[in-house]
C-alpha cells in the first residue's frame, strides 16, 4: 500500500510473504548467473516468492487460460535472463510481470454478482425509502442498523511491540475468545507477525454461513489520511486462507482525514455484506461488498439529498470559542447567495465577477482556488456585498453530517484581484433525500480494486 511517498507493509503483506518463500526458487539448486543474483538479493528474492504464489494461483483458478499463461511465462523467462546479473533490470521485469499476473488473476477470479446479491440490494432500497417516511434525514444510518450483523464475533488485539508501543505484533498465546481449534488454525497459517507500521486487532466472525467464523485483521496505518485497512481471511479446514493472493491488498480502506467513508457489516438474504460508504456532498454511496472475495462488479445503492442552507446569525472566530453576530443584511445576502449553490459547479467557464478593462489577474474571476485534499468544494458562485462582488466557493466535509448540526460547512470570500480580503462564514444544512437507486458496477474510494 502506498500512502503519501512511503509504503506501509500492511499485516496482510508480512503474512503473505511468509507463505510465499514456499512458492520461491530453490536456491541450492540454482543453475546459472540470473537465479544466483536472485537468490543472493532479498528483494528480489521475495519478488520471486510473490512471482511463484500469483503464477500457481492462476493456474489453479483458471483451466481454460493455462496454455496461454505457460506461453507467456516461458517468453517472461526469456527477457528476465537476458538481464543476467543486472539487479535493477531483473527488479522491473518481475515487478511488471506481477503487475500484468495480479491484474489476470483479479479478472479469473472475480467475483460474480448473482440473483441473491440482486434481491439483496432491492430490500436494501425498499428499507431506505420506507425509513424514509419516519426520518428523512438518517433513513440510510437506520435501514443499515437494522441490518447489523448478530452472528456472535470475537476480536483481540496484537500485542504491543517491546521497541515501539504504536507497533503491534500478533499474540504469542491464545487470547481470551479464541477457540482451542480456531487457534490452532490461526497458529498452522503462519500468522505470526502484525504491520510494520502501525496497529492490528483481530476479529473471529462467520463471513460465509458455514458455521466456522473466518477472521477480519484491521490494521491502523496512520499516515497522512489517517488510513486503516482491512483484509479478510476464510477458513478453510485446519487453515486460515487470505482473501487475496496479492502480497499488498484489502478488502478495502477508509480515509480519516480528506474523505467521509466508513463500513457497517450487515445481512441481506442471510448473507453477509461489508457495506462501505464513500460520500460527498449531496450523495452517499453504499458498496455491498462480498467479504471473502475479490469484488470487481458490485452491487451499489446511492442516495442523494437535497439540503436546506442556512447561515446561521452566530458566528465563531477563528479561535472556535470566541462568537459575534451578523448583521441581519449581510446574513441575508449570503443565504441569498446560497440559495443558488445548486445550480453552480466548482472552477465554472464563465466569470463570477465582472472583470475590468484593465489591469492584472484576470484568471482570479473565475474560480476561488484550489480547495485543501481534505475538504470538498461543492462550487463556486458570486456574493454581492454592498455592490462589491466577491468570489464565494461553498465548501464542506464530504457530506459529513451529525444529529445534533447536520451538514456543517463554510463560505469562503475573497476580492478578486486582491489580497488580504478574505472571509469566511459558518453555513448549516439540513438534508432530504431526493433519490434511492441501485446499480452494479465498479466501486470507488477505499473500497476500489
Amino acid at each position: 500500500m502506498y500512502i503519501k511517498g512511503r509504503y506501509i507493509v500492511s499485516a496482510c503483506a508480512l503474512l503473505f510473504l511468509q507463505q510465499a518463500m514456499a512458492n520461491a526458487m530453490d536456491c541450492s539448486k540454482a543453475a546459472n548467473a540470473v537465479e544466483n543474483t536472485i537468490c543472493a538479493n532479498k528483494g528480489l528474492y521475495e519478488l520471486d516468492a510473490q512471482m511463484g504464489t500469483v503464477y500457481r494461483g492462476l493456474m489453479k483458478a483458471s483451466v481454460e487460460a493455462r496454455p496461454e499463461l505457460k506461453r507467456t511465462q516461458r517468453l517472461w523467462l526469456k527477457a528476465r535472463n537476458g538481464c543476467v546479473e543486472d539487479v535493477t533490470c531483473l527488479d522491473q521485469h518481475y515487478r511488471e510481470r506481477l503487475q500484468v499476473l495480479n491484474a489476470t488473476w483479479r479478472v479469473a477470479t472475480a467475483y460474480q454478482p448473482n440473483d441473491l446479491d440482486s434481491q439483496a440490494l432491492k430490500d436494501l432500497q425498499e428499507k431506505i425509502q420506507a425509513a424514509i417516511k419516519h426520518d428523512p434525514e438518517f433513513a440510510l444510518e437506520r435501514a443499515l442498523a437494522a441490518l447489523a450483523v448478530k452472528t456472535p464475533s470475537g476480536g483481540f488485539s496484537g500485542e504491543p511491540s517491546e521497541d515501539d508501543s504504536s507497533i503491534t505484533h500478533f499474540p504469542t498465546s491464545r487470547p481470551k475468545g479464541v477457540s482451542v481449534n480456531e487457534w490452532r488454525a490461526l497458529t498452522a497459517s503462519k500468522i505470526s507477525e502484525a504491520a510494520e507500521t502501525g496497529l492490528t486487532s483481530y476479529t473471529l466472525q462467520d463471513l460465509d454461513g458455514d458455521g466456522q467464523r473466518d477472521l477480519i485483521v484491521n490494521t491502523y496505518a496512520g499516515g497522512t489520511g489517517l488510513f486503516t485497512y482491512v483484509e479478510t481471511w476464510r477458513r478453510d479446514g485446519e487453515h486460515f486462507v487470505k482473501r487475496s493472493v496479492e502480497a499488498e491488498s484489502s478488502l478495502f480502506y477508509i480515509n480519516d482525514r480528506g474523505a467521509n467513508q466508513s463500513v457497517d457489516w450487515i445481512s441481506l438474504r442471510g448473507k453477509t455484506y461489508a457495506a462501505y460508504r464513500d460520500s460527498e456532498y449531496g450523495a452517499d454511496r453504499l458498496y455491498l461488498l462480498n467479504p471473502l472475495k475479490i469484488n470487481v462488479q458490485v452491487p451499489t445503492v446511492t442516495v442523494r439529498y437535497r439540503y436546506d442552507l442556512d447561515v446561521p446569525s452566530l458566528q465563531h472566530l477563528d479561535d472556535g470559542k470566541s462568537t459575534f453576530e451578523l448583521e441581519s443584511d449581510l446574513r441575508r445576502t449570503l443565504n441569498q447567495a446560497l440559495a443558488s449553490a445548486d445550480k453552480t459547479v466548482a472552477n465554472p467557464k464563465e466569470p463570477l465577477c465582472p472583470i475590468p478593462p484593465t489591469g492584472p489577474g484576470e484568471n482570479d474571476y473565475y474560480s476561488y482556488g484550489p480547495a485543501s485534499y481534505y475538504i470538498e468544494k461543492v462550487a463556486d458562485l458570486p456574493v454581492v456585498i454592498a455592490n462589491d462582488c466577491y468570489i464565494g466557493a461553498l465548501i464542506n466535509w464530504f457530506g459529513s453530517y451529525s444529529e445534533k448540526n447536520g451538514l456543517f460547512a463554510q463560505l469562503a470570500l475573497r476580492k478578486p484581484d486582491a489580497d488580504g480580503d478574505v472571509r469566511s462564514y459558518e453555513v448549516y444544512g439540513r438534508r432530504h433525500i431526493t433519490e434511492v437507486s441501485t446499480s452494479i458496477g465498479k466501486a470507488d474510494g477505499g473500497a476500489a480494486n
